[in-house]
C-alpha cells in the first residue's frame, strides 16, 4: 500500500513537471511574438490586452463545459477568480509596463522573476515551511543564472519608482502561483478563463484612462526570416502563450505546489532565449548559455530538496498544495 501511494505521488510530480515545462515554454514564446507586433506599431499594453482577452474567449466554452452547470461553484470562488484576474493577470502586466518605462528591461525582469524567493518567504512566514539547504542553494543558482541570461550587469537602473513598480510585478507573479494552487474542485480552465477575461477588461480600462498606451495596427509583422499578417501572431500569442500557458501553469501548480512550480517556471527565460533566436535572429551569447545552465541546475537542486507530497488513497487527484502547502487568500 505504501508503495502504491509513493508511485501515485511520483506520478503526480512527473505530470506536474511536464505541465510546468509546457507552461514555461508557452509563456516564453510571447516575448518574441510580441516584439514582431510592437515593431509593426502595436503598444505593449495592446498586445497583452488582445492576448489575454482572446485566451479568455477561447477557454470560455471549455470552462462552461467542465462546469456542467455547477454555477454555485463559480459563485463560491468568485473572490478567487476576481483577485486572480486583477492581480495575477492585469496587476502584474501593468506593474511591469510601468517598471520598464523607468528602468532597463533586464533589471525589471530580474526583479519580477525573483517571485520564487517571495513565495519561499511567504510559505515560511505564513505556514512555517522553512526552506531546506537545497531550496536555498537552488534559489541562489537560479537567480545567478537569471542575472547572466538577462545581462543585467551591463546596465542597472536604480530609479526608485521603477523599482517599486518592478516589485509590484514580482508580487503579481508570486500571487499567480499562490492562487493557482487554490480553488479546490474549481477546474483550472474556469479559473484561467475568468481571470483572463477580468484581467483583459482591466487592461482595456487602464488604456482608456491613459494609464498605459493602447494602440494597434494592421501592419504585417516582420520577423527574422519571414513576414506574416498581424492576425497570425495574435492568434499564437492568445491561444498558445496565454490560453495553453495559463491552464498548464495552473495544473502544474496544483500538482507540484506553488514553491516548486515557481522555480520550474524560471525555464521560461530559457524558452524566450530560444524563441528569440528562432524568430528574431538574436543568437544567445556564451554568458547567456552559462546562465541558462545555472537556471536548470538550480531548478533540479530545488526539486531534489522538495519533499514528495503525500497522495490520499481515496482521492489520488487531490492537488498537492491542499495537502502540504495550504495558502490563504
Amino acid at each position: 500500500m505504501d508503495t502504491l501511494t509513493h508511485d501515485r505521488a511520483a506520478s503526480r510530480i512527473r505530470t506536474g513537471l511536464l505541465f510546468a515545462l509546457a507552461s514555461a515554454t508557452s509563456f516564453g514564446m510571447s516575448g518574441p511574438l510580441a516584439r514582431g507586433l510592437m515593431d509593426a506599431g502595436w503598444s505593449a499594453a495592446a498586445v497583452v490586452a488582445a492576448r489575454v482577452l482572446l485566451a479568455g474567449v477561447v477557454l470560455l466554452p471549455l470552462a462552461i463545459h467542465q462546469l456542467k452547470g455547477n454555477w454555485p461553484l463559480v459563485r463560491a470562488n468568485a473572490r478567487l477568480i476576481a483577485v486572480y484576474g486583477l492581480i495575477a493577470v492585469a496587476g502584474t502586466q501593468l506593474a511591469y509596463f510601468n517598471a520598464v518605462a523607468r528602468m532597463e528591461v533586464g533589471t525589471a525582469l530580474l526583479i519580477e522573476f525573483a517571485a520564487p524567493i517571495a513565495i519561499v518567504g511567504w510559505l515560511w512566514a505564513r505556514h512555517r515551511q522553512r526552506p531546506g539547504a537545497a531550496t536555498i542553494a537552488g534559489a541562489a543558482l537560479g537567480i545567478t543564472g537569471l542575472i547572466l541570461v538577462l545581462d543585467v550587469l551591463s546596465g542597472v537602473s536604480l530609479d526608485p519608482i521603477g523599482i517599486v513598480w518592478a516589485l509590484g510585478s514580482m508580487v503579481g507573479a508570486a500571487t499567480y502561483f499562490l492562487l493557482s494552487a487554490e480553488g479546490g474542485e474549481l477546474p483550472g480552465t474556469v479559473l484561467a478563463a475568468g481571470g483572463l477575461l477580468i484581467g483583459g477588461a482591466t487592461l482595456l480600462l487602464a488604456g482608456a484612462l491613459g494609464i498605459v498606451p493602447l494602440h494597434a495596427t494592421t501592419n504585417p509583422a516582420v520577423f527574422a526570416d519571414f513576414t506574416t499578417p498581424w492576425w497570425i501572431p495574435i492568434l499564437l500569442i492568445g491561444i498558445v502563450t496565454a490560453a495553453i500557458a495559463y491552464v498548464t501553469g495552473i495544473a502544474a501548480t496544483r500538482h507540484l505546489g506553488s514553491r516548486l512550480a515557481s522555480f520550474v517556471a524560471l525555464t521560461e527565460v530559457l524558452a524566450a532565449l530560444i524563441f528569440a533566436w528562432l524568430l528574431l535572429g538574436e543568437a544567445p551569447r556564451p554568458i547567456q548559455l552559462l546562465g541558462g545552465a545555472l537556471i536548470l541546475i538550480g531548478v533540479i537542486t530545488v526539486r531534489l530538496g522538495e519533499p514528495t507530497p503525500p497522495v490520499p488513497l481515496g482521492n489520488p487527484e487531490t492537488p498537492a498544495d491542499t495537502i502540504d502547502e495550504p495558502v490563504s487568500q
